[in-house]
């Protein structure tokens, strides 16, 4: 089987990405699947996690996101059976590319397909619908009637955001981008309460946001980045992003702000600010589930509760 592969350390005058042929090999275990791969999303591949935690890999797999047909099961698995659609993210220390034909799968990073989701569809969104019930739900406790600002709404990430806290009974309010971003928001049913055009980037988030609020703020807070310094080049898409103080200016009593932000720093003010409205932070990190075996259980919960 042929797959693609990231080479973590190279030379500039080496390719950095590279196809090997791997021998198909036999089931890992009585709990695998045989899976032939319909689709597969390409997402950006974490280096340094990857070089920090398994040192000695030379190669890191490209494509996790993979959606497929079950071929074979092993004598233990219990959740499918051969011809089963099936859509999945495959774990860290996985060793095959997601982009080849055929692979073994634990059957418990599987989960099964919806009909009316096509393979595209299904490889394309679980990781960011893993990510944003892991925020909303596992992170910030979202319930009907919590008011939730999600920050670039029309990015994959945001609107399932806005579509997870509509259907919890939220009040979303969101900010676009650009014109088309603002267009596409505007159409998305049911509606957000607001959406804050930031593209000219003359709009003060935290006045806006404080006026849909009541002066109150928000209960939850779930962002994709934020700008952590002032002195960042004016001109280029990151200034688009919240400022951090922008954020801790918007949180409500007792609130929560999930950001996947991982270089982010608090100075002593901005601590105290987050005391006194006993708001609570988290980081939101994708990779959180498949590296702690002591939360699968919560995890196999968010990809198949219904099974």
């Amino acid at each position: 089987m042929k797959g693609l592969y990231y080479r973590i350390t190279t030379s500039q005058d080496e390719e950095k990405f590279v196809f090997q042929e791997n021998e198909p090999a036999a089931s890992p275990s009585d709990y695998h699947v045989k899976l032939q791969v319909k689709a597969c999303a390409l997402t950006p591949i974490n280096t340094k996690l990857v070089s920090a935690l398994y040192q000695s890999k030379e190669h890191v797999p490209v494509g996790r996101d993979v959606a497929g047909v079950i071929l074979e099961v092993g004598p233990k698995v219990s959740f499918f059976k051969p011809d089963d659609e099936v859509v999945g993210i495959l774990p860290l220390d996985f060793v095959e590319s997601g982009l080849c034909d055929v692979l073994w799968v634990h059957e418990h990073n599987l989960v099964h397909k919806p009909d009316k989701v096509g393979w595209v569809e299904a490889a394309g969104t679980i990781r960011d619908g893993l990510c944003v019930y892991t925020a909303l739900h596992s992170l910030a406790h979202l319930a009907p009637g919590k008011s939730v600002l999600v920050p670039d709404g029309a990015s994959p990430f945001g609107t399932l955001a806005i579509q997870l806290s509509h259907h919890t009974g939220a009040t979303v309010i969101t900010t676009a981008h650009s014109e088309e971003d603002k267009q596409y928001l505007e159409k998305i049913r049911p509606p957000v309460a607001r959406v804050i055009d930031v593209s000219k980037g003359n709009v003060n988030l935290t006045e806006k946001g404080m006026e849909e609020t009541g002066g109150l703020g928000f209960d939850i807070i779930v962002d994709a980045g934020v700008m952590l310094y002032n002195t960042e080049d004016s001109h280029t898409k990151p200034t688009l992003l919240p400022h951090k103080h922008e954020i801790i200016s918007l949180l409500a009593v007792g609130s929560h702000w999930v950001t996947r932000e991982q270089h982010l720093q608090l100075d002593p003010p901005d601590s105290n600010i987050l005391f006194l409205k006993g708001a609570s932070l988290s980081y939101l990190n994708e990779e959180t589930w498949s590296l702690s075996s002591s939360q699968q259980g919560k995890y196999l919960h968010i990809l198949y509760p219904s099974q």
